[in-house]
């Protein structure tokens, strides 16, 4: 007979450990999570495991419901900055640390100097963990919940059990089945694939969001310096004067590593990201420029048009491609010895020179070639010649599943969180997600609901 449980969590990245946190508090509540991956010590694949992708990303706490998800789409603005205050509370309570960056009056000068540039600067209070730290943090949460729930790592879930519309349960990849009043999915990034066959199968009303396309941009650390050292990371957005495309920064590691990921769940792709490290620093500050893409009829698969650009950079370097922005403008590929001399030497030294223009489209390419002159305008030497872009970049946002502003599914008492539910798109908004779920399962038990002690 399969056990039965109050509530299962399944993925233990963000969203289902802070769900994990508030299911936690009050007592006689039986809670399994379950996670395919390994644990946070045995990890060595980068988006899969216990702490999920953010695990081992750059531990960037954006406290402001603008951006990093659409919580406030579901909750308003008001419930989402105390929801967002409430966790970055428990992540201080955990080892985050207490420097805030993005605030004060030199952010306003910036953000004038933005706007005679072209560029829309987003004000973001944000803590900078490192991605060491951000190991460590998840590891004190970690070793807080293994007293107070089941967890079972390195299982998979295959298929979720309803009856009458109602959830019950999950079956593992094994064969395994476990019981079930409340079920949490929040499988990320990593399972967002599975998530959406499951969703599917169920006949659930699903919403596209977009894909993001881009690449990875690194220069001196000077060069950035004057808005990393106020923001850490600047959010700058910028409509092309070419096609009108929304572009924007993302993911900004000053004194940082660009690194490959290997991402797309079943059907993987390798990637370009970028870390900063709390107590390591290189000579090279990177950053994300991403290019928005909404599709017309009868477009409905953004996240396999992000792969297919991702396969092409694949195929023809085998990994990530690099080059020099003085080579794109002047229409010819990099070369090792190109790289070598050129004053910015790269982070990701198995990146592959080439050339990006055989893989992003033009409209995206034109896009952020006079997204980047309009930032040097900002941070002068960014569209120097030695700059070096990485490419692709790709930001697979995974199918939304019709939520409700408890983040309930159609199916009666499945909620879906995180990154890999579409709902956000980082470590603050995924890990409020999980806090909106449990909570709303705490309400319908009967339980007041306490702050994590």
């Amino acid at each position: 007979m399969a056990k039965k449980y109050d509530v299962i969590i399944v993925g233990g990245g963000p969203a289902g450990i802070f769900a994990a946190l508030e299911l936690s508090q009050p007592p006689g509540l039986s809670v399994l999570l379950i996670e395919k991956g390994k644990d946070i010590d045995k990890r060595t694949n980068l988006v899969c495991g216990l702490g999920g992708a953010g695990a081992y990303s750059d531990g960037k706490l954006t406290l402001t419901p603008e951006v990093g998800g659409r919580l406030q789409d579901y909750l308003g603005k008001t419930e989402t900055e105390a929801l967002i205050k409430h966790v970055d509370d428990i992540y201080l309570r955990f080892g985050a640390p207490s420097k805030l960056y993005g605030i004060g009056d030199e952010v306003n000068e910036i953000r004038r100097r933005a706007s005679l540039a072209g560029l829309r600067l987003i004000p973001v209070p944000l803590r900078h963990l490192g991605t060491e730290r951000c190991r460590s943090v998840l590891k004190t949460i970690r070793d807080y919940l293994i007293s107070r729930l089941e967890l079972k790592l390195e299982v998979m879930a295959s298929s979720v059990i309803t009856d009458n519309g109602k959830a019950t349960g999950i079956e593992t990849e094994m064969g395994e089945r476990f019981d079930c009043d409340y079920l949490i999915l929040a499988p990320g990034r990593e399972g967002a694939d599975w998530l959406l066959t499951e969703a599917k199968r169920l006949k659930l009303t699903l919403y596209n969001n977009p894909v993001d396309v881009g690449i990875r941009v690194e220069v001196p650390v000077a060069v950035m310096e004057g808005l990393t050292s106020v923001l850490y990371e600047a959010k700058l957005e910028f409509l092309s004067q070419s096609f009108d495309d929304r572009i924007r920064t993302f993911c900004m590691c000053p004194a940082g590593e660009v690194t490959m990921e290997t991402t797309g769940g079943s059907d993987p792709v390798i990637t370009v990201n970028g870390h900063s490290y709390a107590n390591s620093k290189s000579q090279n500050t990177n950053f994300a420029l991403l290019v928005s893409t909404n599709f017309t009829e009868p477009f409905r698969e953004p996240i396999a048009y992000g792969k297919y650009l991702a396969r092409l950079a694949n195929i023809l370097s085998g990994g990530v491609m690099v080059q020099r922005l003085g080579d794109l403008m002047e229409g010819h590929r990099s070369t090792p010895a190109r790289i070598e001399r050129g004053i910015v030497k790269p982070t990701l030294r198995q990146a592959t020179p080439g050339d990006l223009s055989f893989v992003l489209p033009y409209r995206h390419l034109t896009g952020l070639l006079e997204m980047l002159q309009a930032i040097d305008k900002l941070a002068p030497g960014v569209a120097a010649k030695h700059t070096l872009l990485y490419g692709v970049e790709v930001k697979f946002y995974s199918c939304r599943p019709q939520l409700s502003p408890s983040l309930e599914t159609e199916v009666n008492n499945m909620f879906a969180a995180g990154d890999g539910a579409g709902v956000s798109r980082g470590l603050i908004q995924a890990s409020a997600s999980g806090v909106v779920a449990a909570r709303e399962i705490l309400r319908r038990r009967g339980h007041n609901l306490p702050a994590v002690s």
